[in-house]
């Protein structure tokens, strides 16, 4: 998991333990809940931790920030982004409870007091802010109908409050109707073949 200090070298002592103690966490849950797929366990710091940590190359989130992980699944982006912002409150959801179950445990061994998790639908969750990050989980479309009304309009960031939403593949008609849509090829970022095909969507809320 070198290739990740090398792209985030201002990384602390903390921040690297815990990012190195989530393959052995996650591996020890994965033999008990299929929470990442047996083959991407082999790829585990590419696939899903670097892949998480892309939004921050795009944002740096502010301190104080609060930000909220759509259909989490195992904890991605979430967790790493936890990890990479000590300061910034993440509140991680999803409909699936043993999902959530190995999340609390995740981030309780690593003392991780940044991270709120819901085990709920996104639609019954009481909460605003700043923005809602995600990875995968549906069409912008849908995510915008389950949560754009959690988005707070008090802009703070660098840019626009909104939606950071990694995705892959042909976007052009999931897009079309979203004007505002930015698309940035992660391979700007990261040299790996793996992110050739992905790509960060940032649609902000007006």
């Amino acid at each position: 998991m070198n290739f990740i200090f090398d792209y985030f070298p201002d990384l602390n002592k903390l921040q690297k333990k815990q990012l190195e103690s989530l393959f052995l966490l996650y591996k020890e849950w994965n033999e008990q809940i299929n929470v990442i797929s047996r083959k991407d366990m082999d790829y585990f710091y590419l696939r899903h931790v670097l892949h998480s940590l892309s939004i921050a190359k795009f944002l740096t989130i502010k301190s104080g920030s609060k930000i909220m992980d759509v259909g989490t699944g195992g904890g991605f982006p979430g967790i790493p982004l936890a990890i990479l912002f000590p300061e910034v409150d993440f509140h991680l959801v999803d409909s699936i409870g043993k999902k959530i179950k190995v999340i609390n445990s995740v981030k309780d061994t690593l003392e991780l007091n940044n991270v709120n998790t819901y085990h709920q639908r996104m639609e019954d969750l009481d909460l605003m802010v700043d923005f809602v990050v995600c990875r995968a989980v549906a069409p912008m479309e849908t995510l915008m109908h389950w949560s754009v009304d959690k988005v707070s309009k008090n802009h703070k960031q660098a840019i626009k409050n909104g939606f950071l939403c990694l995705k892959g593949g042909d976007l052009t008609e999931e897009l079309s109707a979203f004007n505002n849509a930015e698309v940035i090829d992660l391979s700007e970022y990261f040299n790996e073949p793996f992110f050739e095909t992905k790509k960060l969507v940032y649609c902000p809320v007006n």
